[in-house]
């Protein structure tokens, strides 16, 4: 016969105690969080600001490895948010990470729109501000080759330049969460619907389109995630990483800017109703884009819960290009979590270094 010997009860008292503590901690925590205190610095990577247009800045962020490889990279932001999401602080900085594995980086952050600037169009971006951010680049670099990493509409920027230019001198192509069939584009593609939402009247009474009606309209894609966020938060405020990390994302999530009038009216009436780009019937400028006309090899990333830029409106990006160099990958996360966050550092971070390096010689 053998004898079972029963494990040890817990320590009740050290499990109260420790829970006392963490209600403590979130107590004092919670605090700090609604009033903002401590807020932590964001965008902070030493760059230089080598190109102005209107609110348009070109930086170029200094190197930290000893070694860079050849092909500059030059990350394209969306019209609609901040650039900070890509280099949020350090240790969840993206443009870090790219510059600890030896690239040379450049971003164009399009600034805060201006009143005069509601009559942009993306014929602007893509025929006139990304070309000249361009010649910018070769000047500083003395190389001509340029490779592109587009986040969300900075992807479908950096789609449009390329289908617009035989000639460009884009080497590589990563878009992150890009939309290209908006069709597929969920409850937005219902609620921008010709039948009951008047672009025009909206554009000519307000010009830009305000911050608020953006973040309300992505908060209504899934209304329950400000109260789940709070409460997993109020569950993790005894975390340090956890809250840092929250307060990061949230900061972001909360700081949108104005959408440019004439462009929403354009990509509402062009890309939502009609979906010119999937038809390849979208003209800029009075010439037709034709993405065959990238033949740079691609690398589109997409997010299997992501509720902004579905997979159903992104998967068939690679189909469109011209390009015999095309890789998909759907990773785990959202639309943010996707490019920043714990998440973005253990998958697609490593694997953006990983495809970039060996095409950027």
């Amino acid at each position: 016969m053998t004898t079972q010997t029963a494990n040890p009860p817990e320590n009740i008292g050290a499990i109260v105690q420790k829970e006392v503590e963490r209600t403590i901690t979130r107590a004092a925590r919670g605090i700090d969080v609604m009033l903002n205190r401590d807020e932590p610095e964001v965008g902070v990577t030493p760059k230089d600001v080598i190109y102005t247009r209107g609110t348009m800045r070109l930086y170029h962020y200094h190197t930290m490895s000893e070694e860079v490889y050849r092909v500059p990279v030059v990350l394209v932001m969306s019209l609609i948010s901040k650039p900070y999401i890509l280099d949020l602080t350090p240790g969840f900085s993206f443009v870090e990470f790219l510059l600890k594995q030896g690239f040379d980086v450049f971003m164009i952050d399009w600034g805060i729109p201006r009143a005069e600037d509601s009559k942009l169009k993306l014929d602007d971006y893509a025929v006139d501000l990304i070309p000249s951010c361009i010649e910018k680049i070769q000047e500083a670099t003395g190389e001509t080759d340029v490779s592109f990493i587009g986040y969300c509409m900075g992807g479908l920027l950096a789609l449009l330049y390329g289908g617009l230019h035989a000639d460009s001198p884009m080497k590589n192509l990563v878009t992150i969460a890009t939309p290209v069939n908006f069709e597929g584009m969920g409850l937005f593609k219902q609620w921008t619907d010709k039948r009951w939402f008047d672009v025009d009247r909206v554009v000519d009474s307000l010009g830009n389109i305000p911050p608020e009606m953006m973040y309300r309209s992505f908060e209504l894609l899934r209304p329950a995630d400000r109260l789940v966020s709070y409460v997993r938060l109020w569950d993790n405020l005894w975390n340090d990483q956890y809250v840092k990390q929250y307060r990061l994302m949230n900061k972001w999530t909360g700081d949108q800017i104005p959408f440019p009038g004439e462009c929403f009216r354009q990509t509402t009436k062009e890309l939502q109703w009609e979906n010119k780009l999937m038809k390849g019937e979208l003209d800029i400028d009075g010439k037709r884009v034709d993405l065959k006309l990238i033949t740079a090899p691609v690398l589109n990333a997409m997010a299997q819960h992501d509720h902004i830029a579905p997979y159903e409106a992104t998967h068939e990006l690679t189909s469109l290009v011209g390009s015999e160099d095309t890789e998909d990958v759907l990773m785990k996360g959202g639309h943010v979590s996707l490019v920043a966050g714990a998440n973005a550092i253990m998958r697609l971070w490593p694997k953006v270094n990983e495809w970039l390096s060996v095409r950027s010689v």
